[in-house]
């Protein structure tokens, strides 16, 4: 306690036996009498002063902790760098990136030894070891007036001497008033300056930095320079004259920092703008913008753009330049010669390497279905089953196994060739004559199965989904980013064809020929090189099973004596030419046609429903007709309605239903028509025209059914009746015995009567409650159960209609057209009317 009193009141009063005394206590009660007493441990005890490393400093913050403001600049600034950059083809100006980031503070690590020409100043912190007699640690600040005080002495002035030479004077001195002492000087807390940045920086203006600064802290502490600014002529500059310049690229390219001078209080670092500037792109290592500092060779600018690539072609590079005429021109230069190593670059030049355009030998290249494509070594007398080894390891799920092509480059005259490879022989017998030899550039073609792409297709579709991605419903393809469509006879051989078609001449005629018919693959394909037959189909997939073995043509494209060009037909039996015994032989241009099976596999079938004694769908012979199908599934039930039996047929349903859009058409032109004309009913216009467009939403809603009025009963019996040649599609529907009798269309109570002998039409018209105030009396019909329609009319003598209904017939009552405008608009109503009424109606009631 009574040791602790005076650091309470005065700690500097504390003797060098009390501190003594005080640190030989155990720590734990040095840390709990300092807290209590408010005296700091580290400063008291000074143990952190020698032993204790400092901590780093971050000089440069990160783009996270940037505030919201500076973050929206530095989005600014890199817009308007790729705007720049866009205009030099992607190139931007090296050495920038050098100061990427926002400085939050400047504290340089204070790790590094002490120059000896360190300038002391006020503000600076000398720390003064005493040991021998007397053992003291003594910090002991310069003053504004340049001394330091040292105790039980004078002041001592230091300022303006170099750290060397004020270190031996407290040194003489010391030696001098204390005997038996002897002193370390070392420099403790370093004095700030204010310096000043101005020019092309990214934030001009003063700054307070640390007294061992240099030019590039500044730098770092304002931000960088601008891509406006100069990297290669930083001057320094102090009571306005220049001191000396800073070249960044020295630094950035060889890592010399000899030109990084060290600051003093008050003076200027200076960014002028940028110098010229030139473009290097291509095969170096570091293409960008560089700035040249004076006059540059294109050697020098190869070397800052870090040397030429491998793939460099140095024979020829290209230097684009703008003339004293301002156009752009375009120069080469051989970097292999001194006179091109020499060569002067210019402001505002762009140089490009090129690279080496494509490997020049040595190598085949696979492209397809394989599962590794691209360019391999070729090796005299290697051959395709060095390259494939495996069928099911080197190819893709989905290549064709049974055919591949070489595309060979005549290296006399670079035209091509193509040889037809059965690809599973070769494989499976290596060294045969199948395995063919491969040559330097061959190109080894492989493709996709049609077959198998429809079944991977499908497996991946029903696929169940693993990921997120493929949750989406997204489709897989064996092929990564290109499906196996993209690996067809037609793709691949696109490029090919051409070629072959444009290196074609008189003496050379076009090695192309076409097939056609029941083949896996229609398409042109090359000339085989042994010209058979066999060899096309076999290039083309195969033949189909639909394919006619009797009889196939070749169309021939020939020139006669005269010169005139022909066509000449060529009739080949198919079975002779695949077996090898024919002896044709294509030629160029040749149109190979494939004659299909007559009626193959094509199979006609009627649905018959209903009251038939086996209902199902049957296949039936071409030439057969209803009669004979109605036989064979055994004939009508004891319950069955012939009368209202309901035949469809494929091809009227499609002409009923054109013919159904087009009346919808005009009935909407018309109806438009009305609209426009306004008030022409007596103010009840929009009530008519509401009735016409419901009339019109049942139209549409409608469904053509295609129905063909028959006399079934007539068609069993096979009375005199015409008989029924059946098509494909067709179905018949034969009901149940009906017991009604149905009323539709503008009564009071549209429904469905029990039919009773005897009962006319106005019997059945009064049991739904008569017609409605918009109904047509005159125009009343029937639609008979067989789908026929009756007009019943009136009788003279009584006003009445007086024709008997059958049991599933239907009587209509159209609306009133007449009373609404006589325009065609209506006569188009009553039509679609009618067909309504003819197909659905009828066939709804049965």
């Amino acid at each position: 306690m009574l040791l602790l009193l005076p650091l309470g009141s005065y700690a500097q009063s504390i003797t060098p036996a009390q501190i003594e005394q005080f640190k030989n206590l155990p720590k734990a009660q040095q840390e709990a009498l300092a807290r209590q007493y408010g005296v700091d441990l580290d400063a008291l005890t000074g143990g952190n002063q020698t032993s204790s490393r400092p901590q780093p400093v971050q000089v440069v913050e990160s783009v996270s902790q940037i505030t919201d403001q500076e973050r929206d600049k530095a989005v600014e600034d890199r817009e308007d760098e790729e705007k720049s950059a866009e205009k030099n083809n992607g190139l931007k100006p090296f050495g920038y990136d050098l100061f990427a980031g926002d400085p939050s503070t400047f504290a340089p690590v204070t790790e590094i030894p002490v120059p000896t020409d360190y300038t002391l100043g006020p503000g600076d912190v000398l720390r003064i070891q005493l040991w021998g007699k007397e053992n003291q640690n003594l910090e002991l600040p310069v003053s504004r007036d340049g001394t330091i005080s040292f105790p039980d002495s004078g002041p001592l002035s230091v300022a303006g001497l170099g750290f060397d030479e004020a270190r031996e004077q407290i040194r003489t001195r010391v030696s001098e008033q204390y005997i038996g002492v002897q002193a370390s000087v070392s420099l403790g807390e370093l004095r700030s300056m204010r310096v000043f940045v101005l020019g092309e920086a990214r934030n001009p203006g003063s700054y307070t930095v640390s007294s061992l600064s240099t030019i590039t802290n500044a730098l770092y502490v304002s931000g960088g320079i601008n891509r406006t600014g100069s990297l290669r002529n930083v001057q320094h500059k102090r009571d306005g004259k220049l001191l000396g310049t800073l070249d960044l690229y020295d630094l950035l390219l060889q890592g010399d920092s000899s030109g990084d001078s060290r600051l003093q209080p008050g003076d200027v670092i200076f960014i002028p703008p940028v110098g010229k500037r030139v473009g290097i792109e291509g095969e170096v290592y570091r293409p960008a913008l560089y700035e040249l500092d004076g006059e540059g060779t294109l050697a020098q600018l190869v070397k800052m753009a870090g040397g030429l690539t491998p793939q460099a072609y140095p024979q020829r590079i290209n230097i684009e330049r703008t003339n004293k005429d301002f156009l752009r021109i375009i120069a080469e230069a051989d970097y292999t010669s001194q006179r091109g190593l020499k060569a002067a670059i210019q402001s505002g030049d762009r140089v490009t390497i090129p690279s080496i355009a494509d490997i020049t030998g040595q190598y085949v290249e696979v492209q397809g279905a394989a599962a590794r494509t691209g360019k391999f070594a070729w090796i005299p007398g290697m051959r395709v089953s060095s390259l494939i080894k495996n069928l099911d390891a080197d190819l893709r799920p989905t290549a064709d196994k049974q055919y591949a092509a070489i595309v060979r480059t005549d290296p006399q005259d670079d035209t091509i060739s193509v040889l037809n490879l059965r690809l599973r022989e070769a494989v499976q017998n290596p060294g045969s004559q199948h395995d063919l030899q491969l040559k330097e550039k061959d190109r080894l073609l492989f493709f996709s199965d049609a077959g198998k792409v429809d079944v991977q297709t499908e497996a991946d579709l029903v696929e169940q989904p693993n990921s997120k991605t493929e949750g989406k419903g997204s489709r897989l393809t064996t092929g990564g980013e290109e499906g196996p469509e993209t690996y067809t006879r037609d793709k691949l051989f696109e490029s090919v064809i051409q070629r072959l078609k444009a290196q074609a001449s008189p003496v050379n005629p076009q090695q192309t020929i076409s097939i056609s018919g029941p083949v896996r693959y229609p398409g042109e394909y090359p000339l085989p090189e042994s010209q058979r037959l066999e060899d096309a189909i076999f290039v083309a997939g195969g033949l189909k099973d639909s394919a006619s073995l009797y009889q196939a043509e070749v169309a021939r494209y020939i020139v006669d004596d005269s010169g005139v060009g022909q066509t000449r037909i060529l009739n080949v039996n198919l079975a002779d030419a695949m077996a090898g015994r024919s002896n044709i032989e294509l030629q160029s241009r040749d149109r190979v046609l494939i004659k299909s099976i007559p009626e193959f596999a094509k199979t006609r079938t009627i649905r018959l429903q209903g009251e038939v004694r086996y209902p199902g769908e049957y296949t039936f012979r071409d030439g057969e007709t209803l009669r004979e199908v109605l036989k064979r599934a055994g004939g009508l039930t004891d319950n069955a309605f012939p009368r209202g039996a309901v035949f469809t047929r494929e091809k009227l349903r499609r002409l009923e239903a054109q013919r159904l859009r087009e009346a919808e058409e005009r009935l909407q032109g018309d109806l438009l028509g009305v609209q426009l004309e306004g008030d022409s009913f007596g103010g009840q216009t929009t009530q008519r025209i509401q009735q016409v467009e419901d009339l019109l939403e049942d139209v549409q809603n409608s469904r053509p059914i295609g129905r063909m009025v028959i006399n079934l009963g007539s068609v069993v019996t096979g009375e005199a009746y015409q008989p029924i040649r059946l098509q494909d599609g067709d179905s018949l529907t034969v009901p149940t015995i009906p017991q009604s009798v149905s009323v539709f269309g503008e009564v009071q109570f549209p429904t469905s009567h029990l039919h009773r002998a005897g009962l006319t039409v106005d019997d059945y018209l009064e049991r739904s409650g008569g017609p409605t105030r918009q109904a047509d009396e005159d125009r009343v019909y029937v639609v008979k159960a067989d789908g026929s329609v009756m007009l019943p009319e009136r009788s003279r003598w009584f006003g009445g209609r007086s024709q008997q209904l059958e049991v599933g017939d239907t009587i209509i009552m159209p609306i009133d057209v007449d009373r609404l405008n006589q325009l065609e608009l209506w006569t188009n109503v009553s039509q679609i009317v009618y067909q309504m009424a003819l197909g659905a109606a009828a066939v709804g009631n049965l």
